[in-house]
C-alpha cells in the first residue's frame, strides 16, 4: 500500500522554543506521548505543498508525523483501512467524487481547506485554440495527443470522458504531474503549441501565460474544493490533532507561495514548509487554537 515513504519524524532532543512566538514544544517524551500521525497525499504539486505545511503545524503541536505519498486510489484505500489517519487532498465535489463513494462509510468529511479550484484542458496563451470543440480541427498543433498525469488520477478519468463526449481524435497519454510540466516547459521553451490536463492553484500558471479551453459541455465541471478527511475513530483517538486538521484552511495565494518556493532548484518541500509555517504564525495560530 504505502509505495513511497517520507519518513518526516521529529524527535525533538529537547523544548524549543518557535521563534518569535513564545510556544514551546514539548521535549521528546511530550512529542512522543501526543502520537505519530500518518497523512497520505497525492504527488500534485498542490497537495505536495499542503500536506508538508499540515506536517509541520502537527509536529509544532508535539505530534510526529509520517508522509506517505500514493496514487489517489491507494490514497483513499489507506484512509478507509486506516493505514493514513488523515488527507488535505480530496477534491470534491467532481474529482474524487468516485473515490469518496466507495468509502464514505469508513471516514469523515472535515469540508474544504481551500477554495477556488478549477480543472480542463490548458494550452499555453499564444496558441490559436479557445475550446476543446475544436482540438479536433488543430489535432495536428498538438501531434494529435493531449499530456495528462497518472492514470489512477480522477482529473485523467475526467479528461477520458471529455475524449468520449466531444468525440476527440487526440489520444491521452497518462504521465505524471512531473512529466507533464517537463512537456509544457519544453513546448513553451520552442514556442510550440501543447495540450494538457491541469488544475488551479499550480505554480505553473504563476511562471507561464496559460488558458483554460473552453469546456461547452461542461464535463469538467464548475469550481472545486480541495477538503480533509479522516478515518473514522480518528476524533476519539486525537481530538487535539483532529481540532487542528478541522481548522486548517487556507487561501490559493498562501499555496501559492509554497509551491513557488518548491520550484527553485534544491529546495526541500518539507523544510520549505517549515519555513512558511515560521513565517506565518498568525495564521497557523488559528489553526493550532480554534
Amino acid at each position: 500500500m504505502k509505495t513511497r515513504m517520507l519518513n518526516r519524524r521529529i524527535r525533538l532532543a529537547s523544548a524549543a522554543l518557535i521563534a518569535g512566538t513564545g510556544l514551546v514544544v514539548g521535549s521528546a517524551a511530550q512529542a512522543q506521548d501526543q502520537g505519530t500521525i500518518n497523512l497520505a497525499y497525492v504527488e500534485w504539486s498542490s497537495e505536495v505543498a499542503s500536506t508538508n505545511v499540515v506536517a509541520a503545524v502537527l509536529e509544532q503541536a508535539g505530534y510526529e508525523v509520517d508522509m506517505t505519498s500514493l496514487s489517489a486510489a491507494a490514497m483513499f484505500q489507506a484512509l478507509s483501512t486506516g493505514d493514513a489517519d488523515a488527507i488535505v487532498a480530496a477534491w470534491l465535489p467532481t474529482t474524487h467524487a468516485e473515490y469518496m463513494e466507495r468509502i464514505g462509510d469508513h471516514v469523515e468529511d472535515l469540508g474544504p481547506n481551500l477554495d477556488g479550484t478549477k480543472l480542463g484542458l490548458v494550452v499555453p496563451s499564444y496558441t490559436d485554440v479557445d475550446s476543446i470543440a475544436d482540438l479536433n480541427s488543430n489535432a495536428d498543433l498538438f501531434n494529435s495527443e493531449i499530456i495528462g498525469i497518472d492514470p489512477g488520477a480522477g482529473l485523467m478519468g475526467l479528461t477520458e470522458q471529455v475524449v468520449d463526449t466531444y468525440d476527440l481524435d487526440l489520444r491521452l497519454r497518462s504521465g505524471s504531474d512531473a512529466t507533464m510540466v517537463a512537456a509544457l516547459s519544453n513546448a513553451i521553451n520552442n514556442e510550440e503549441d501543447i495540450v494538457i490536463t491541469s488544475w488551479t492553484p499550480h505554480w505553473m500558471f504563476a511562471r507561464w501565460d496559460l488558458k483554460y479551453l473552453e469546456d461547452p459541455e461542461n464535463v469538467f465541471g464548475g469550481a472545486e474544493q480541495i477538503h480533509t478527511v479522516v478515518r473514522n475513530g480518528f476524533a476519539d483517538e486525537m481530538p487535539e490533532a483532529y481540532a487542528i486538521l478541522n481548522a486548517f484552511e487556507w487561501t490559493p495565494e498562501q499555496m501559492g507561495e509554497v509551491m513557488l518556493m518548491n520550484q527553485e532548484d534544491g529546495s526541500d518541500p518539507y523544510e520549505n514548509a517549515k519555513k512558511w509555517v515560521e513565517e506565518n504564525q498568525d495564521v497557523v495560530e488559528q489553526w493550532l487554537n480554534s
